[in-house]
C-alpha cells in the first residue's frame, strides 16, 4: 500500500506575506511551490484559506485551482464565509479545523463532538457539491465516532503529540498507541484516515505502525528543509522516508 503525501504550502505564502502583505504579488509564489512539489512526486496539494488571511490568499486557491494536476486539499475553519468560498472554488477535498486567531498554528483537534450539527450540514453541503470532506481530529474515541456519524469521508489524525513526544520512549509509545486504536477504529466506522502535524523526515518512519493510513500532509518540515537543499529534493527526501508502509 503507497501512503501518499500532500504537501502543505502554507508556509511559502508566510515567507511572501513578511514582505508583500497587502499586495496583489510578490515571492516566493506558492502555487508555483506546489508545482514543483507535484512534479517531485506529491500526491496532493494543502493550503490553508484563514479567516484573517495570514499567508494563504483567496487568489492563491484560486490558481491553484487552476494549475495543479494532482489533488486539492483546502484546510478551512468551519465559517459561512470561508464555506462558500470553497463551495464556489471546489477543491476535491476540505480539511475542517479549529481555528483561533491568536494561534501560530493549528494547535489541536476539531471538536467534531461538540459541533454534530454544524459540522454535520457543512458536511452535507459539501457531499452535494462533489466535495469530499475530512476532520482534523485528536486521535479520541469520542471524536472518530463523531466524525463517522458526520459523514465525513476522511478524518485527518492530529500527531502533533506524538511528535512532540517523539525523543521520550515510554510517552512515544503512548501517543503511538493512541493513533493506531483510532486508525482501526475508523477503518471500521468505513472511514478513511489521513494524518498530520509535526511531522518530519525523523519521526515519519515510526509511523508505519499506524494502520490503514492513506495520506500524510506535511507543510513546515518541507519548506523548512527546502532551505538548504531545495524544495524538490525536501519532497522526495520526505518521500524517501515514507517508503515501505505497509497499511
Amino acid at each position: 500500500m503507497l501512503l501518499k503525501l500532500g504537501v502543505n504550502i502554507d508556509h511559502v505564502a508566510t515567507v511572501r506575506e513578511a514582505r508583500y502583505r497587502g499586495r496583489t504579488e510578490g515571492e516566493p509564489d506558492p502555487v508555483e511551490a506546489a508545482l514543483v512539489c507535484e512534479a517531485a512526486g506529491a500526491y496532493g496539494i494543502t493550503a490553508h484559506l484563514r479567516e484573517d488571511r495570514r499567508h494563504i490568499q483567496d487568489r492563491d486557491v484560486t490558481e491553484l485551482r487552476r494549475r495543479i494536476k494532482t489533488r486539492l486539499n483546502l484546510e478551512m475553519g468551519n465559517a459561512p464565509e470561508i464555506v462558500g468560498f470553497a463551495l464556489k472554488t471546489k477543491p476535491d477535498i476540505v480539511c475542517l479545523v479549529p481555528e483561533r486567531r491568536e494561534e501560530v498554528t493549528t494547535e489541536g483537534g476539531l471538536d467534531a463532538a461538540g459541533q454534530l450539527t454544524s459540522l454535520s450540514e457543512t458536511c452535507k453541503r459539501m457531499n452535494n457539491a462533489g466535495i469530499e470532506v475530512s476532520l482534523f481530529i485528536a486521535p479520541d474515541p469520542a471524536q472518530v465516532e463523531a466524525s463517522a456519524r458526520i459523514g465525513a469521508q476522511f478524518i485527518e489524525l492530529h500527531t502533533g503529540a506524538y511528535a512532540e513526544q517523539f525523543h521520550r520512549k515510554r510517552e512515544r509509545q503512548v501517543e503511538l498507541e493512541r493513533l493506531i486504536s483510532a486508525a482501526k477504529q475508523a477503518y471500521q466506522l468505513g472511514v478513511k484516515v489521513n494524518a498530520g502535524h509535526g511531522l518530519n523526515c525523523e519521526n515519519v518512519p515510526l509511523l508505519h505502525i499506524v494502520p490503514h493510513l492513506v495520506e500524510l500532509n506535511i507543510g513546515h518540515s518541507i519548506v523548512s528543509r527546502a532551505l538548504f537543499i531545495g524544495l524538490e529534493a525536501a519532497v522526495k527526501e520526505m518521500l524517501k522516508a515514507m517508503e515501505g508502509y505497509q497499511g
